[in-house]
């Protein structure tokens, strides 16, 4: 049996309550017992992610890399067995799990890379005489506060660019991964990364969480969550002046067009909305039909659903394991109940399967108008997919953006035109936007991040250095006789 506690300057360090880590799909069994951080345990994780921030701050960037890149190949030769404990504890499949810590591995070394490439820029200056440059710095100590349906891959994408910039970090995962996050902060740990760069903080949210996010020592928040958490995050760290990313879920739509490759639309479609039980931000929960495909469109997503086992995550074959607790297999009966009382007609699913684990039938639901269906409205966090139907593409879009989320969107379309409109700026009202491709899933190099009541900045690729560094511009000058321009003051 595993018994977990959290890593606090280097050190495990034990808090006053022990609690069981349960195995989503054999409720009986125990994955590990972890004993969780109290509020001064949490405080002293900033205390030495303080004290840790100087000296790697002054770690010179390309040997910041080298232990990422240490800890990527670490993380790979563990794979397997950190993608079995994910699998365990979270409720993925086997595959998924391992193809996860994978991609773990490939951030790490993505943002190595980043390590390598340039840390400034510089401008023109009205002088001959004054060289005017800009430098990107570290912010000091993150706050990561990271949730439990990507264990691995979510965490990498937050930590692996904190400290690859020059910061440390403090880490709060969900309270029910905490296996997982253990297989990472020790990779890092086994990879050479100093102690208290990272401090791993193993405790209920609504018991350190205050703490943490409120600490003056902390400079940045990066939090992956629901939305009245993160809101409330994000009032109390903007108010003491910490900089703050947020990505706060979806309610992820996917437009099919009458002209689509209907067997591309189909299994991206329902990909996207069964796949890890439905449990993602960027999940497709709306699927917005125009009506001369939608029986076809339905019919092929339902005859998919009923291909895929669903089962035990680490048996071969499976294709959908369970729901990650007993609260969220209830949020999905309430779900399916509000459906039907709003006039949603099940065509295929909703039901909880009769046998020990937390599991469910994939589900399709036909809906009634678009603006007479609320539960569309809410993230459920799971496999629930509401078909709409629509005349065109001018109503498709209208129910497209109708939600306040603005995380993820598809449009499967032949039609060039359509493809475009649907791109551009009075199209889809959401962070990441795809053509002929599902809403769920992301490109390490891109930008990660939503707009609307999802919106709270962008992580991961080329942007990830915005939520973890300033810039500091500075002027050098090597003579006296400045022209006008430079002694002009502003503020």
């Amino acid at each position: 049996m595993n018994e977990l506690a959290s890593l606090i300057g280097g050190r495990r360090r034990e808090g006053d309550e022990i609690v069981a880590d349960i195995n989503p799909a054999a409720p009986d069994e125990r994955v590990a017992m972890v004993s969780l951080a109290t509020t001064e345990l949490a405080a002293e994780a900033v205390e030495a992610a303080a004290a840790a921030f100087t000296p790697w701050r002054d770690t010179p960037p390309p040997a910041r890399g080298d232990v990422l890149r240490s800890a990527a190949d670490l993380v790979d030769e563990r794979a397997d067995a950190i993608g079995r404990d994910l699998a365990r504890e979270e409720g993925k499949t086997l595959a998924y799990a391992i193809g996860e810590t994978r991609r773990a591995g490939a951030i790490l070394r993505y943002y190595a890379g980043q390590t390598l490439e340039p840390d400034g820029e510089t401008y023109p200056s009205h002088s001959p005489l004054t060289f005017l440059y800009a430098r990107r710095e570290p912010l000091g100590v993150v706050l990561a506060i990271t949730p439990w349906n990507f264990p691995i891959a979510i965490p990498a994408w937050k930590i692996a660019p904190a400290i690859a910039f020059g910061n440390t970090v403090v880490w709060k995962p969900a309270e029910i991964v905490p296996l997982t996050s253990t297989h990472f902060a020790t990779a890092l740990s086994d990879a050479g990364l100093p102690d208290g760069v990272l401090n791993l903080v193993l405790g209920r949210g609504s018991v350190v969480g205050d703490t943490l996010v409120a600490h003056d020592r902390v400079d940045a928040v990066t939090f992956t969550g629901s939305n009245p958490v993160g809101r409330a995050l994000q009032l109390t760290a903007t108010e003491a002046g910490k900089k703050v990313q947020l990505e706060l879920g979806g309610k992820n739509p996917a437009v099919v067009l009458a002209d689509a490759d209907l067997e591309l639309a189909a299994e991206q479609v329902a990909r996207g909305a069964f796949l890890s039980a439905g449990q993602k931000c960027t999940a497709t929960s709306r699927v917005i039909v125009e009506q001369p495909v939608l029986e076809e469109l339905g019919e092929r997503v339902a005859a998919l659903a009923r291909s895929w086992p669903v089962g035990d995550p680490l048996d071969e074959g499976v294709l959908m394991g369970p729901l990650v607790s007993r609260p969220a297999l209830e949020r999905f009966s309430a779900a399916v109940a509000a459906a039907r009382a709003q006039g949603g007609e099940v065509r295929f699913g909703g039901r909880v399967l009769d046998r020990p684990g937390n599991f469910v039938e994939p589900t399709l639901i036909v809906a009634p108008r678009h603006d007479a269906f609320p539960i569309a409205w809410e993230e459920t966090f799971a496999p629930i997919l509401y078909v709409f139907e629509v005349a065109d593409v001018d109503e498709a879009l209208r129910a497209h953006n109708a939600v306040p989320q603005g995380l993820s969107s598809a449009i499967f379309t032949d039609s060039l035109r359509a493809a475009e409109r649907f791109l551009s700026a009075a199209g889809s009202d959401c962070g990441i936007a795809n053509v002929n491709a599902g809403t769920s899933g992301a490109e390490i190099g891109g930008a990660f991040g939503g707009e609307k009541d999802t919106g709270g900045g962008r992580e991961s690729g080329s942007d990830a250095w915005k939520a973890y560094m300033r810039r500091q511009t500075s002027t050098v000058n090597w003579g006296r006789d400045l022209p006008l321009a430079q002694g002009i003051q502003f503020g």
